[in-house]
C-alpha cells in the first residue's frame, strides 16, 4: 500500500478532516494535499512526519479508539511501498552527538562550511535537511579534522567514532573516517544514551530514601580534634588518597564554618580501584555537609561526555542537599600539567603531576594560617573565573525561581517542553477547583495554588505572544490510572504532595490543552502515550539554558548552563516505553 493510501485510510477510521488533522500537526493545507494525492511523501525524522503521525494519534485518543498510536502509525507509515527513508535523519542525529561530545565552535564551524547559525539549528532540529548529505557530512567532517591535531583531541575523536587513535593521525584518513561515521546509522548514541541515563536515575532518586539507606540522619559530627602536622607532603598514590582524607577530617573537625572550595583535574581511576577509598571519601563529604558547611564545586568537565555524566550521577545525591554550588571553565584546559587544589577555612591541599604519570606526582596538606591565606585567594579567584554549571533551586529560592522565570519570558527564543503531566497553565479556574475540592486539599493550599496558576498562565501567554512553545505531553491510557494515576504539576511551587487526576479530568484537561493550542498559534502540542519519565519535567530555552524539575524527594529544580550539557538535553528525544 502506497502513503497516499494508509493515510486516507486513517482519515476515515478516525472519521477526521484535512483541517483537523493540519491544525494539529502544523502542517500547510496544500502540503497535506500532495500527501493525500499521492504527490509527495514526507521523510523519516521531519518535522511534518512526526506532526502529522502524533496528530493521528491525538485525534484517535481524542474519540477514544484504540490501537492507534504514536509509534504503531509510524510503522504503518514506514511499511508503505513509496516511503523512503532517507540518510537525512540518520545524520542529523550524528551531527548532533558530534556537537555535544566534542568540544566544536559553532562561530567557526558555520564559517568554514558557509552556512548561517540560523540554518545549522534547523538542521539541528530537524525543521530543515541539507541539499546533499554526503556534501555537507564532508564539509562537517574537514572542519574537524582540522580542529581537532593533537593527541589528547584526536583521541576524543577516535573515541565517538570508535576507531583507533593510531588510525587517525593522518589528517585525511580523520577526515574519511569522521565522514563515514557522520552517514552510518549505528553510531550516533553516545550522547543521548548518557542523557538518558542520567535523567532516569535523576527522576528515580529519592533523597529520604537515600538518607535511610546511609544513615546520614544519623551520622554525628565528632568533635575529638584530629592531629596532622602543620604541613605535610605525600607521594604515590597510596598516599595521595590519604591526603584527600585527612583534608576532609581537618575540615570537618575545624569550628570554621567558611565554605569550601574543591577543584581537581586529576584522574581519579587508580584511587577508584582501591574498594575503600570511594567509601571513605563520601563518607567524608556526608560529613561535611551534615556539619552544614557550603560546598563550591568546579568541575573538570574536559573529557568524554560519557565520563561527564558519569561524574555528574555521583553527583546528585550531594546536590539535592542544596549545599553545593556546581561550576566548570569554559575553556579547556592544557593537557600537560594536571592540578589540584581544595581550601576549608582551616587546611588547604595542593596537588601537580604530569598528564599520565599522576603517581610520579605530589600532593601538599597544609594548616599553616598564611600559607591557607594564600591556597583561598588562589581558589577564590579560581572561582571568579568560572562559571555556573547549573543552579539549583530548592523550596527556599522559590522566589529566585518565580524571578527567574518571569524575566526570562519577555527574552527571545524558542521553547520546548517534556512533561510527565500537563501543564498547569493551559487547566481552567473551573477544572482546577474541582480537581483540588476532590482531593481535599485545605482552602489555604487551595487559594496558593490557583494564584500559582494564573501567574504560569501570564507567564506563558507572555512568551507566546511573540515567541513560540511546543510541549511534549503524555497521554494515558485509561487501565494506567488504577496503576500510576498522573498528578497536578506543581514543581515550582514546591508542593511535594501529590494532587492526582481522575480519568474524566486528565481527559478533560487533556481537552483544554487542545484547546489552549487553538487559540495560540505559537503553541503546539506533542501527544505521547509513552511515558518517559513520572516525577521530570523538562523546559528547555534554545540556545540558553535547559530546566530539569522533579517534583518531589525534594522538589528540586537544576537550570543548566553549560553549553555540551544543556545542548545534549535540547536534542534530547525521551525513550519510548510503551504501557502494557
Amino acid at each position: 500500500m502506497d502513503f497516499n493510501y494508509k493515510l486516507n485510510e486513517y482519515m476515515e477510521r478516525l472519521s477526521c478532516t484535512a483541517r483537523e488533522l493540519c491544525s494539529l500537526s502544523g502542517i500547510s493545507a496544500a502540503s497535506f494535499s500532495r500527501y493525500r494525492n499521492g504527490e509527495r511523501v514526507p521523510e523519516l525524522g521531519t518535522k511534518p512526519f512526526e506532526g502529522l503521525c502524533s496528530a493521528i494519534a491525538q485525534i484517535a485518543v481524542q474519540k477514544g479508539i484504540t490501537g492507534i498510536t504514536v509509534d504503531s502509525v509510524k510503522a504503518s507509515f514506514l511499511a508503505c511501498e513509496d516511503f523512503v527513508s532517507t540518510d537525512k535523519e540518520i545524520l542529523r542525529q550524528n551531527f548532533n552527538t558530534l556537537l555535544t561530545t566534542l568540544n566544536i565552535n559553532l562561530t567557526r564551524l558555520c564559517q568554514y562550511i558557509n552556512y548561517d547559525a540560523s540554518a545549522i539549528f534547523r538542521i539541528r532540529n530537524g525543521t530543515r535537511n541539507p541539499g546533499n548529505s554526503e556534501q555537507f557530512a564532508s564539509a562537517v567532517a574537514s572542519f574537524v579534522a582540522r580542529e581537532n591535531q593533537t593527541l589528547p583531541e584526536i583521541a576524543a575523536v577516535a573515541e565517538l567514532i570508535g576507531c583507533n587513535a593510531d588510525k587517525i593521525q593522518d589528517i585525511s584518513v580523520r577526515h574519511s573516517k569522521i565522514k563515514g561515521w557522520l552517514l552510518e546509522r549505528q553510531a550516533q548514541k553516545t550522547g543521548s544514551d548518557s542523557i538518558s541515563e542520567f535523567l532516569h536515575k535523576l527522576d528515580e532518586f529519592d533523597l529520604n530514601e537515600y538518607i535511610k539507606v546511609i544513615k546520614f540522619d544519623e551520622l554525628k559530627v565528632p568533635s575529638v580534634p584530629f592531629q596532622v602536622p602543620t604541613s605535610k607532603a605525600y607521594w604515590g598514590i597510596e598516599e595521595m588518597m590519604e591526603s584527600e582524607l585527612d583534608f576532609l577530617k581537618a575540615t570537618v573537625l575545624s569550628k570554621s564554618m567558611t565554605p569550601v572550595i574543591m577543584y581537581s583535574d586529576m584522574p581519579m581511576k587508580e584511587m577508584a580501584k582501591d574498594p575503600d577509598f570511594p567509601k571513605k571519601w563520601m563518607f567524608g563529604m556526608a560529613m561535611m555537609l551534615k556539619k552544614g558547611l557550603h560546598l563550591n564545586q568546579i568541575h573538570n568537565l574536559d573529557r568524554s561526555f560519557d565520563e561527564m555524566m558519569l561524574g555528574l550521577e555521583s553527583w546528585i545525591p550531594m546536590y539535592m542537599t542544596g549545599q553545593i554550588s556546581p561550576y566548570y571553565f569554559k575553556n579547556a584546559q592544557n593537557n600537560l600539567f594536571l592540578h589540584l587544589l581544595k581550601v576549608s577555612g582551616t587546611a588547604a591541599l595542593s596537588g601537580e603531576a604530569i598528564a599520565g604519570y599522576h603517581s610520579d606526582g605530589k600532593y601538599y596538606l597544609t594548616k599553616s594560617k598564611r600559607e591557607v591565606e594564600y591556597y583561598r585567594k588562589r581558589a577564590e579567584e579560581m572561582l571568579k573565573n568560572a562559571y555556573p554549571l547549573m543552579d539549583i533551586y530548592r523550596s527556599e529560592q522559590e522566589n529566585e525561581l518565580t524571578t527567574f522565570l518571569l524575566s526570562n519570558a519577555v527574552k527571545p527564543g524558542g521553547r520546548r517542553g517534556i512533561y510527565s503531566t500537563l501543564p498547569l497553565y493551559t487547566i481552567s479556574e473551573e477544572l482546577l477547583d474541582r480537581i483540588l475540592t476532590r482531593n481535599s486539599v485545605k482552602a489555604e493550599q487551595k487559594e496558593r495554588i490557583k494564584k500559582h496558576a494564573v501567574a504560569q498562565r501570564q507567564r506563558v501567554l507572555s512568551i507566546l505572544s511573540s515567541e513560540t512553545l511546543e510541549d511534549e505531553i503524555t497521554t494515558f491510557l485509561l487501565n494506567d490510572f488504577n496503576e500510576r494515576p498522573p498528578v497536578l504539576e506543581l514543581s515550582s511551587l514546591f508542593y511535594e504532595t501529590d494532587i492526582p487526576y481522575s480519568e474524566e479530568e486528565y481527559a478533560e484537561h487533556l481537552r483544554e490543552t487542545m484547546a489552549f493550542a487553538e487559540r495560540n498559534q505559537n503553541y503546539k502540542v506533542k501527544c505521547s502515550t509513552a511515558h518517559a519519565f513520572h516525577n521530570l519535567q523538562i523546559l528547555i530555552h534554545e540556545g540558553r539554558w535547559a530546566m530539569v524539575s522533579k517534583g518531589k524527594a525534594p522538589a528540586i529544580h537544576f537550570v543548566i548552563h553549560h553549553p555540551k550539557l544543556r545542548s545534549a538535553i535540547e536534542n534530547f528525544i525521551p525513550p519510548i516505553t510503551e504501557i502494557k
